[in-house]
This record gives structure tokens, sequence and C-alpha cells, in this order.
């Protein structure tokens, strides 16, 4: 199956915006979010049922997978950015149309939850999308100045954006070499959700990059392990570990590992190049993340390139 990038972002352009997961606790969030993209001269459009609420989710199923149908059926849209995560993205996957999309590539951003429909939409349509800011988390507050100019740069250049990791960043090595594939991966908890779906990827060949917020060192162990015992981690050409935010052990009292050293117990068992520590996904600072371009990691140098523009 042929590899789909979208077209890139214009000024002038028309995002529309989408809440696949969670409903929005703060709705003013929102303004601001399309408010700074107008600022950049951007147009916007607010899907109908962003602000519907059932139980944990934006609106019923139903009523969600409306939203991202109509952004992407509308020709005028030309990225589709998502307000937040949360959860509820795997109950839409039954839902989708992907014969739509495959005939409609659009740019599509998000990040956490949103990590089960990227995998979906590459595994069924071979389309490109970005883990990076989304609108009603990280556009509200202003972005980071590096997180701006990346984000940007790679939705509106069809030019490689070579290396990306900021030069301040303490980046771990956890075991040398170099490898080259395909960008693949996103939210660990999510990515682990969808094994033995027909909606997770082959991680053949590919860069796995994962990261996650809010899950015990235990937790993160466990998903580790099911990956290496899937032969995913040793199937990759190399592993990319974000700073896995806010997943220390609850309980300080009771004995733990930490996400480091489960993350260099596991280096050592998977045969591959494996950086730790990068900035992506529940950060500040982040580098948006193509699912689905061709990227190089060299572990020795601590160096990450993108080998290709992601969109066109």
């Amino acid at each position: 199956m042929k590899t789909l990038k979208p077209r890139r972002l214009k000024a002038g352009d028309l995002i529309g915006i989408v809440s696949p997961a969670s409903t929005i606790l703060d709705p003013s969030r929102i303004q601001r979010g399309v408010a700074y993209l107008e600022r950049l001269g951007y147009r916007t459009v607010v899907g109908e049922h962003v602000l519907k609420t059932y139980g944990y989710l934006a609106g019923t199923d139903e009523e969600r997978a409306a939203d991202l149908h109509a952004m992407f059926r509308n020709p005028e849209v030309k990225a589709i950015m998502c307000i937040r995560g949360g959860y509820g993205s795997p109950r839409l996957l039954s839902h989708i149309d992907y014969r739509l999309i495959a005939r409609n590539p659009k740019i599509f951003v998000g990040y956490s939850d949103i990590t089960t429909l990227q995998l979906a939409l590459w595994r069924k349509c071979r389309l490109v999308s970005f883990q990076g800011p989304m609108v009603g988390v990280d556009m509200p507050d202003g972005l980071d100045v590096f997180t701006e100019e990346l984000f940007w740069r790679v939705l509106t250049s069809p030019k490689k954006a070579g290396s990306v990791l900021p030069p301040d960043e303490p980046v771990n090595t956890l075991r040398t070499g170099k490898g080259s594939g395909i960008l693949m991966g996103g939210n660990l908890a999510h990515l682990v959700a969808s094994m033995g779906t027909p909606y997770l990827p082959s991680f053949k060949g590919a860069l796995l990059f994962i990261e996650d917020t809010g899950e015990e060192p235990y937790r993160i162990d466990r998903m580790m392990s099911q990956l290496r015992h899937a032969s995913i981690l040793r199937q990759a050409a190399g592993i990319l570990a974000g700073k896995f935010t806010d997943c220390g052990p609850k309980d300080p009292a009771k004995p733990s590992l930490s996400v480091d050293d489960v993350l260099r117990e596991i280096s050592a068992l998977a045969p591959v190049p494996f950086l730790s520590n990068l900035p992506f996904g529940h950060e500040a600072k982040k580098i948006t993340m193509p699912l689905g371009i061709r990227a190089r990691v060299d572990a020795a140098k601590r160096t990450v390139e993108f080998l290709e523009g992601a969109v066109r």
C-alpha cells in the first residue's frame, strides 16, 4: 500500500477541530486554542459535537466519529487537530470509514489516547499523521519556542527536518548503534492495547517511539515486557523512549524500581539502538513525531534525524 502524505498547510487554510476521546472540562481552553491558530493566520471550524458529554467521552461514539468524518469529507478543511486525549479513541476504530480517509488524506494531529487512531490510520490507509500539540492542551497557554518552530515547520514544509533533538536535552544512550526506518509508535498504553487487533501496524524495521504519563513503573515494566515477548522490540530498527511524565511510584513507602531501571533492563534484552529521555508526547517541550516517515537514530551520538518531509 502506498504511503499517503497530506498536503502541506498554507497561510489561510481551514483547520478542523475535533475531540475523538474525552470531553474538555473548561471550554474556554478551546476558544484560546482556536485564537492561537487564528492569530497565526489560519481559519478554524469546530466540530459539531466537541462540547457534548457522555460519561468520560466527548459525546457518543457515533457523534465523535461523525465529527471526524465531517472534517475528512469537507474539501475546505486542510488539517484536523484534536482538542485533547483522555480516553475514547479505541471505541471509534470499528466506526471509521477508512476508505473516506484514504480518498481525502489530511494532516491529523494529536497524542496520548489519539495514538490509537493514528496507528489505525497507518495500518488501514498508510496515512502519515502527527504526534504533536493539541488545541485544548498545549495551544491555549502558548507553545514552547522549540516546540512551536518544529511543529509548524513539519506541517508546512515538504523538506526534511533533519536533526530534531533540542541541543539542551539530556538524552540517555541505553544501547549504542545506528538504525533507520519509519517512525511508528506513540503512547505506550494505547499501543499495547491495540495488540491482537486488526488496527496495529507492523513494527518490523521501524523506529519504535514510546511514551506515557501517570503510569507507575511496574505498569511500564508490564507493558514493555509484553512488547518484548511479542518480539516487537527485537523487530524494530531502534527504540526511542520519551520522558514518561509523572510515572514515578505513587507510594514512596513501598519498594519500587524506577522507569529508568525498567528501560535499562529492557535495553539489555532488545538488540537495537536505544535512546531514552527524549522530549515528545506529554511534555511542554516536544518534538512533533510524524508517524510513517523515514528517520535515523545514532544512539552513540544521541541524534535523531528525519530523513524526509512529512507533507507534500
